[in-house]
């Protein structure tokens, strides 16, 4: 176990070495100079060149990649070109919305998932259990931006129940407040996350109820309930971690596209804002933490998945 810690630590250390040269070199690639972010329509030859030294953007792309790799192996992540504020602080600062609403969201799709699912391959011959499993077909054909705009034109509109955006503005002084103006969001990230782990998890119910162990163990006298607890829980989390790994990630993800729906000061907001003024700092900084957020997710899912699962502890040669 040690050995396939370290390995598939040094593997998650490649993948966000390889992700920060392919982030770096894309941005470079996109027409135009970040220099422009500081330069008026009328910006003088003088003027360019002066921007152009400010951002860095007149020296050798190396040498511009050596100074951003430096940067981030030191942790830091440089400042706005337009605020000149830090961009780490300003990173930590909307995190306290993306990742609450990401852990809400994903805690409740969770649970909800595990119930739709089992009963959806348990019951897979009732009509309740065939219409659930339709249902969460259906759910992943929905785009998350237009269940959101749904749910403001229902329940902002016309009840008015909850905020159609924004966020108070001392964040999470009132816990009250905050969970208010996350209502909407958390419900539209949650009911898309939903309809796709449930697929997974009717999935790995229907193959544990058809499997031997379980009609052996129901042979022996088990009680259903019993048997799928002693014998069928562990056999179906072991697929379903991984996927869990994996539909974390797009939680998180979808919770930055979802951001912008609903006006929060996140790290979509972020990023929309950075891209619309080719704030290089800024875009750079959201979208290394979000690749890091979702390789050390798959590191973690892929390390619960093999202490759940003896099988996965063995190698082929019978080593551990």
């Amino acid at each position: 176990m040690t050995t396939y810690l370290l390995r598939r630590f040094a593997f998650l250390v490649i993948s966000l070495l390889l992700a920060m040269v392919v982030l770096f070199l894309l941005l470079r690639l996109l027409p135009g100079d970040p220099a422009n972010a500081l330069l008026s329509v009328n910006a003088t030859p003088e003027q360019v060149a002066a921007a152009q030294a400010q951002v860095g953007s007149d020296k050798p792309i190396g040498e511009q990649f050596v100074t951003w790799f430096g940067q981030m192996a030191t942790f830091n992540l440089g400042s706005s070109f337009i605020s000149s504020l830090p961009v780490g602080p300003e990173i930590v600062s909307r995190l306290a919305v993306t990742v609450p609403l990401t852990l809400i969201s994903f805690g409740i799709a969770v649970v909800l998932s595990l119930f739709i699912g089992f009963i959806a391959a348990w019951k897979s011959d009732r009509w309740y259990g065939a219409a659930l499993s339709a249902v969460s077909q259906l759910g992943i054909a929905v785009p998350a931006f237009w269940v959101g705009i749904l749910l403001v034109s229902v329940f902002s509109v016309n009840l008015r129940w909850f905020p159609s955006g924004g966020f108070p503005r001392d964040d999470w002084a009132d816990p009250d407040a905050a969970l208010h103006s996350l209502a909407l969001p958390i419900i539209t990230v949650s009911l898309v996350m939903t309809a796709s782990i449930s697929r997974y998890v009717r999935s790995a119910t229907l193959d544990v109820l058809g499997s031997d162990f379980l009609r052996n163990a129901r042979a022996q006298g088990s009680s259903f309930g019993v048997a799928m607890w002693r014998h069928g829980l562990r056999n179906a989390s072991v697929p379903v971690i991984s996927i869990l790994g994996i539909e974390l990630a797009t939680t998180f993800l979808g919770a930055v596209v979802v951001e912008s729906v609903f006006t929060l000061p996140g790290l979509g907001n972020m990023l929309l804002r950075a891209i619309a003024q080719h704030d290089y700092p800024n875009i750079q900084g959201v979208l290394l933490i979000s690749t890091l957020a979702v390789l050390i997710i798959g590191f973690v899912a892929d390390i619960v998945q093999r202490l759940i699962d003896p099988r996965l502890r063995t190698s082929v040669s019978g080593n551990r």
